[in-house]
């Protein structure tokens, strides 16, 4: 395969619909087909930059879940595409609350070769935001140099009403950090960073690059939901966590880098997930269940994708 065509492939694995969201419900006018290059300029971005170091944003809290707490599609993916770069020797840092962030702190202490990956915890909504994003982010992006920003499975607020609604269209939004603010606050050519958004159901950061009305012809409750954020580039998957999964692999493709024994692996990321869901607690964003599954799939179903992928890059 030319490396055109592995992207592709890679591309073409993650886009399915497994939860029927209608993410394709028109055939040629949906989400998936609404921003055709994005993948590969995601990808591209990355690769070709001499000291790629991303700020990877995630966490979506399930407030009707049993227990609250943030669901598992979002910092797997994210602990993923971080470990994929750290394997690269780009650091990164983890952007998400405080209770995701120990999360983060717990999982890596348990996982070799993911030096350079640090959880950053944000403030919560009541938060002076206008304060921390002067101070606190501007002393980090001093410390730091960051060279994207990332979001992965992270709500953002509707065009609707500004609010922040689930896939059933209640809101959430005094259960959500407002991280778009970072990307709201990512203007001007002299602090802009190049901005990724992956998305699974149009109601997440980035999803605003997308038109508003294709949102909703094509998602249930898409009127009420649909995102205002965009970014730079954005990845659309059946699952969000894909999206990193298939980020992580177009980058070692165009570096023309095999992948560790580890990655893209379905058993580690299997032993990741029952480590952070046992740590945080996280739970499956569909069921609501404290379990070490992902927005309702078998883990059959789930890693089809991941395999593929595999696969697609030993060839």
């Amino acid at each position: 395969m030319t490396t055109n065509e592995k992207l592709a492939a890679i591309l073409a694995a993650v886009q399915t619909d497994p939860g029927n969201r209608g993410l394709a419900r028109d055939p040629h006018d949906n989400l998936f087909t609404a921003c055709p290059g994005d993948f590969v300029a995601a990808c591209r971005s990355i690769a070709e930059h001499k000291k790629a170091c991303p700020a990877i944003v995630t966490g979506f809290y399930i407030p009707s879940a049993e227990p609250p707490a943030n669901e598992t599609d979002g910092p797997l993916g994210s602990l993923f595409l971080a470990r994929a770069l750290a394997a690269l020797d780009c650091p990164s840092l983890l952007v998400t609350d405080h209770v995701l962030g120990d999360v983060f702190g717990a999982t890596l202490s348990r996982l070799e070769h993911v030096a350079g990956i640090t959880p950053l915890n944000i403030p919560p909504r009541n938060f002076p935001w206008h304060t921390w994003l002067a101070v606190d982010w501007k002393q980090t992006r001093e410390r730091w140099p960051l060279s994207h920003l990332i979001s992965i499975e992270c709500i953002g607020p509707s065009w609707r009403d500004a609010r922040c609604r689930s896939m059933r269209g209640f809101d959430i939004t005094d259960h959500t950090p407002p991280a778009h603010f970072l990307f709201d606050a990512n203007i001007g050519p002299r602090d802009h960073l190049p901005t990724i958004g992956m998305g699974d159901g149009g109601n997440e950061i980035g999803m605003g690059r997308v038109p508003w009305d294709l949102i909703a012809r094509n998602i249930t409750n898409g009127d009420q939901i649909a995102c205002r954020v965009p970014t730079d580039h954005l990845i659309v998957a059946g699952v969000s966590n894909w999206g990193a999964y298939a980020l992580a692999a177009g980058i070692y493709v165009l570096r023309g880098v095999k992948p560790a024994p580890d990655l893209f692996d379905p058993d580690r990321e299997r032993e990741i997930l029952e480590v952070m869901v046992r740590e945080g607690p996280l739970v499956d964003g569909v069921t609501g269940k404290q379990t070490a599954t992902v927005d309702g799939l078998t883990w059959e179903e789930y890693v089809k994708p991941l395999i593929r992928i595999r696969k697609i890059l030993e060839s």
